[in-house]
């Protein structure tokens, strides 16, 4: 799962606490994300700063009602779209999660399971790759995905970045930078994009799988998608294009 402290002003006090979990697909593309929040009681006759810390001035009422969990997929849309409500957002793991809710709540986080029975389900559109006759099964099948960010890198979380995803510099000028590795018969590679400008950023990946399970190219991805999540970016999706 993925957990978010949203502030208002940095404030501790208001933190609202956002959890997420990408659903996979068998060729681990993102089929919808599962999402719940806590946030805190509202202060003052309309509950404005708690309502802020939730969801900002545009989807103040995403999470109506008393203190306490609901379903938050219309905050989770907004985290994507917004970036004030990105810039009041800190990526964290349970842990941290865990200490942010008892700080501001004095509880215990619900475990896991709990917290999925919470969740509310946003779909992801997704498609059929094409098929050329290229995809996996054999030393020279090839699957392209690209793992797709809303918001910015600065300096520091690129070269971040960089480290992290083991990047070389790239020819390409729109390629921040390029790494491959092999694992179980299988070959990957992968380059990190800038899509526009402060709008978002992507990672595509190319695996030539062999006859070997695939669940290295899952532990790819994964660690893909939380190492630029740990930087500030929020995964939007993972697609397959081929």
């Amino acid at each position: 799962m993925d957990y978010y402290v949203i502030t208002t002003s940095g404030e501790p006090s208001t933190a609202a606490i956002l959890v997420e979990e990408f659903l996979l697909d068998d060729d681990y593309t993102a089929t919808g994300i599962d999402t719940t929040v806590w946030r805190p009681a509202p202060d003052g006759p309309g509950g404005e700063p708690a309502r802020a810390a939730a969801g900002g001035e545009g989807p103040s009422d995403v999470v109506p009602g008393a203190r306490g969990w609901a379903g938050a997929a219309r905050l989770s849309r907004a985290l994507r779209s917004d970036a004030g409500l990105r810039a009041r957002m800190t990526a964290v793991d349970r842990r941290a999660a865990a200490e942010a809710y008892t700080r501001v709540c004095g509880g215990e986080l619900p475990s896991e399971p709990e917290l999925r029975t919470r969740s509310e389900r946003q779909p992801l559109p997704g498609e059929t790759p094409l098929d050329l006759g290229t995809l996996g099964g054999s030393s020279g099948g090839a699957r392209r995905y690209r793992i797709l960010f809303a918001g910015e890198l600065d300096a520091g979380a690129l070269a971040s970045a960089r480290t992290a995803l083991r990047l070389e510099p790239s020819d390409d000028p729109r390629v921040a930078g390029a790494a491959s590795a092999g694992a179980d018969g299988h070959g990957f590679s992968w380059e990190l994009r800038r899509i526009g400008t402060g709008i978002a950023w992507c990672v595509d990946v190319t695996a030539r799988l062999g006859p070997a399970p695939a669940t290295a190219l899952g532990t790819l991805l994964h660690h893909h998608r939380q190492a630029v999540r740990a930087l500030g970016p929020v995964p939007v999706t993972v697609e397959r294009f081929a």
